[in-house]
């Protein structure tokens, strides 16, 4: 199982990004994906998260600003930022936990943490 995220990059205040994060692997379902962002000097701390029922929550830092969405695949999800502030610069990364997946015709229920590569989000004010 391996995440991917991309869709970071230099855009001014007040606009817009939208990440993005794909799993790969023979996965059958994901219980909860999400997005961290690590400033720098700083700890990685929780953005958002999304479950596999669809219910949503937010950091209070980017409630109304960011929006977290899955894709019809169900194994892609997407961080959609608006409003975007200089204090958003960071290396945000792509989360799951509770996957389902085959491997050799046998089933893994997992409770490992899984986490992408970061991507880098620079905001210049």
């Amino acid at each position: 199982v391996q995440l991917q995220a991309s869709g970071g990059g230099l855009v001014r205040t007040g606009g817009s990004l939208r990440l993005s994060c794909a799993a790969s692997g023979n996965i059958l379902r994901i219980d909860d994906m999400g997005w961290y962002y690590q400033a720098p000097g700083k700890q990685r701390e929780w953005v958002a998260s999304i479950t596999d029922g669809s219910r949503t929550n937010y950091a209070d830092s980017v409630k109304g600003r960011f929006t977290i969405s899955r894709g019809d695949d169900k194994n892609t999800w997407y961080l959609q930022m608006n409003s975007l502030k200089p204090e958003d610069t960071a290396v945000y990364y792509c989360h799951a936990k509770g996957l389902l997946y085959s491997v050799h015709d046998s089933l893994v229920a997992s409770g490992e943490d899984y986490w992408g590569k970061g991507t880098l989000v620079t905001v210049s004010s």
